[in-house]
């Protein structure tokens, strides 16, 4: 919430003594790590969405988890402020660590003061927002402006653990509150703190304290919407697009309202309100994409963080959504600015890159069943693309093609997190904290990898090569099944729904035979990753063939983790399962099906074969 001072301290004071004894007694393994895996930052939660300690949204009726039931101070603490409470934690964090700068601009915590109770801690402890600084003494009791950047560092060897508890407040919540002091400022004349004693051998009443029910919208009423909106645009710094996205935003209010006139909530309009919300997204893209808010976060962000996301009740929030919102990863951020030490998060994680249709998705299932490799599952397609400054559509539909200063500071942060949420092991396991081994494959990120680079700075990257007519007819068989198409409606398209990577230069191809265009496609990306694989460290670029991964996958997939450090721990039949895009059987003479269209194209491609070949046998 954004409060018109960096820090207030409220009237009041706990028994800091007390509330020591009660988070005392919880053991290790009730702590929950971060969820980002930031080191140093724990929690145990306290309320939480129906009560369960295991669920770290913010979506659902927030209600009392086992371990606030054992908690009577903590209860007492929490009803003096008269608050109805939402999400609440203890929060640790360990000696000569941070709490890393950041802006909260989660919709959950826009209308929410974040109270804070020091329990242990010490003067070495810097709080800071904004301009201001101060160190919470132990019992003491705060309210801080989360909209504006703000850190957390202790300086001292010790732990430092606070009670931490989101409220949209209550009557009385800000009556105590308009009665605190601001930090920096002259102190009102008889301002003083109320001791609030425990009362030994109270029940614990859980049930007593107030929590929300509800804290998101089924259909965002207009009202709400146009609350967010003018908050937002009053927020942005000028800039010479600020008038345009401004008048985008008028539009989608205006079609708002008259749907909700129409519909309500009734699920009959949630088509009609959904397309309202896409549109909107995407004249956002055109429009607001270099606005930046007072705050320093962009205008685009925390529109789609406020209104588009959670405007319809039509798709479920992630997890992984709502740690991005929080633009939280600094520290992450100064590793990759200074590129000194070691990745907190991602310890080399791999990519492997190919030409379209080479075979990369089986070499990728294949090296999934490392014993340390942790995958999103699938491609990064929706994953990437769904930031809205890497759509194509931002680049008014150019290709796929990102190169290093397409990784700025926000996008950074919200593809590692994003990433990071998104990975499990073989097993289905999420990743555990601290730096892991990651493994991806993405078509499209053949065009990416200075991108890649400057986002992962360990990356290590395996280029798949095989033979170009096998290639070539798999492309066409791709386009003519339907089953790849990535952008259906690429306007200025008139061909078959585009299908695989968006190459540059595609426009030239719009009315070309099938066949030309797929040879463009392959030469293209050809072209340019080689072109960007050449410009990294020869220890950081590795290569397979697929005709030798065919005909003897235990030696290739041996090679490959050794040389990639990952664990393998699993025989390997003679022929690898078919992979789960296989269009149909495998057979190297199957291009033959296309022969006159693929020797049509070959002699435009010689050059870039032969480059491929030779880059191929290093």
């Amino acid at each position: 919430m954004k409060l018109q001072v960096p820090f207030v301290q409220l009237p009041l004071q706990f028994d800091a003594a007390r509330l020591a004894q009660e988070i005392a007694q919880f053991d290790e393994s009730d702590w929950r790590p971060h969820p980002l895996g930031y080191p140093g930052n724990t929690a145990l939660p306290l309320i939480a969405v129906d009560g369960d300690a295991n669920n770290d949204g913010f979506v659902g009726p927030m209600r009392a988890t086992s371990y606030l039931a054992r908690c009577p101070y903590i209860v007492e603490a929490l009803a003096s402020l008269g608050a109805v409470w939402g999400r609440t934690r203890l929060m640790r964090l360990s000696g000569q660590a941070e709490v890393e700068p950041h802006v909260d601009i989660n919709y959950y915590w826009h209308e929410r003061v974040r109270v804070h109770i020091p329990i242990r801690t010490q003067p070495g402890v810097r709080f800071i927002c904004g301009e201001g600084e101060v160190n919470m003494a132990p019992g003491e009791c705060w309210i801080f402006d989360t909209w504006r950047e703000h850190r957390v560092i202790n300086a001292h060897d010790d732990m430092r653990v606070h009670l931490v508890a989101d409220t949209v407040g209550s009557e009385a919540f800000w009556q105590i509150a308009n009665a605190g002091r601001a930090h920096g400022h002259k102190t009102p004349a008889g301002w003083a703190q109320s001791m609030l004693h425990p009362q030994p051998g109270r029940e614990n009443r859980t049930d007593a304290l107030q929590y929300e029910s509800v804290n998101s919208p089924i259909v965002m009423t207009p009202w709400e919407a146009r609350a967010h909106v003018s908050f937002l645009f009053a927020e942005a710094a000028p800039q010479p697009q600020l008038d345009a996205a401004h008048a985008a935003a008028m539009r989608f209010l205006g079609r708002w309202q008259a749907l909700w006139a129409q519909y309500g909530e009734a699920q009959a309009g949630w088509p009609e309100y959904r397309r309202t919300l896409d549109t909107f997204s995407d004249e956002l893209r055109e429009y607001a994409l270099g606005i930046l808010l007072r705050n320093g976060v962009n205008l685009n962000r925390v529109l789609n963080s406020m209104v588009i996301r959670m405007a319809l009740a039509d798709r479920p929030l992630a997890l992984a959504e709502q740690a991005v919102e929080s633009v939280e990863a600094s520290a992450e951020l100064r590793y990759i600015r200074s590129r000194a030490g070691a990745d907190p998060s991602f310890e080399r994680p791999v990519f492997v890159l190919s030409a379209p249709r080479s075979g990369s998705t089986l070499l990728f299932e294949t090296l999934a069943q490392a014993a340390n490799a942790y995958t999103i599952g699938d491609e990064s397609h929706v994953l990437i693309e769904s930031i809205p400054e890497l759509h194509p559509a931002a680049r008014g539909y150019a290709s796929n093609r990102l190169d290093a200063d397409a990784a700025t500071p926000n996008v950074t942060i919200a593809l590692r997190a994003a990433f990071r949420a998104a990975l499990r092991d073989r097993a289905q396991r999420p990743a555990p904290a601290g730096p892991l081994r990651m493994l991806e494959k993405t078509p499209k990120n053949a065009l990416r990898v200075p991108f890649l680079a400057q986002i992962f700075p360990e990356a290590h990257f395996v280029y798949l090569y095989r033979d170009v007519r096998q290639v070539l007819a798999s492309m066409i068989e791709a386009w003519n099944s339907g089953r790849f198409s990535t952008y259906p409606k690429l306007p200025g398209w008139t061909g078959l729904p585009w299908s695989l990577l968006l190459t540059p230069g595609w426009r030239e191809l719009d009315g070309r035979p099938l066949h030309d265009v797929v040879a463009a496609q392959w030469q293209a990306t050809t072209r340019t990753l080689l072109d960007d694989l050449a410009m990294l460290p020869a220890n950081r670029v590795h290569v397979a063939r697929y005709d030798t991964l065919i005909a003897d996958p235990s030696a290739q997939i041996a090679r490959l983790c050794n040389a990639l450090g990952f664990v393998w721990d699993k025989p390997l039949v003679a022929h690898l399962p078919l992979s789960r895009y296989t269009l149909s059987d495998p057979d190297p003479d199957k291009w033959r099906r296309h022969a006159a269209d693929i020797d049509a194209v070959l002699p435009a491609l010689a050059d870039t074969i032969a480059r491929a070949e030779q880059f191929a046998t290093r």
